[in-house]
């Protein structure tokens, strides 16, 4: 599950992922990405061994915890459109900043693990922000959170087609 500084996380594609054009739909990938980011982020029901990086409980779906994550903003530079495959795609993460209170989240999207000739379809970044759910401002990083995350920090993603301001 994780190479390196990454975190490879399988995403199965479901049909309803798709649009006319038989690829996935860009508002689908967003959602693909969210589900490998709690998969790789969240601790799940002990059915399957969770990533070094599953920091975060579900009581804060279940309980009212005292924590949870927000997206600030993301980010995705798409390279090739996504067919439906059965094989689950190799979504790869790794941290590409940690500040105070925030994250850059960083994505790629690959065709499934093990294809000859990995092909790359997007890349991503979303900026994670911890809220304190009473309050709703920003909390600081918990020392267990900063030390399951740093050694997964590489650099963050330069985007090839920004436009310059």
């Amino acid at each position: 599950m994780t190479d390196g500084f990454r975190i490879h996380v399988p995403i199965h594609l479901r049909w309803g992922d798709l649009d006319a054009l038989g690829h996935v739909n860009n508002t689908s990938m967003l959602k693909l990405l969210e589900e490998a980011r709690l998969r790789a982020f969240w601790k799940g029901d002990g059915a399957d061994p969770a990533p070094p990086t599953a920091v975060f409980d579900m009581d804060v779906l279940e309980n009212g915890g005292a924590r949870a994550t927000l997206i600030a903003r993301q980010e995705i530079e798409y390279y090739r459109p996504v067919p439906y495959t059965q094989r689950p795609l190799d979504v790869q993460l790794w941290i590409g900043r940690m500040g105070g209170s925030s994250a850059d989240v960083c994505f790629e999207v690959y065709s499934p693990a093990g294809d000859p000739s990995p092909i790359l379809y997007a890349r991503a970044t979303a900026v994670v922000v911890i809220v304190d759910t009473a309050t709703g401002r920003p909390m600081r990083w918990s020392a267990e959170e900063r030390a399951a995350w740093e050694p997964f920090l590489g650099d963050p993603i330069e985007y090839r087609r920004r436009a310059q301001a």
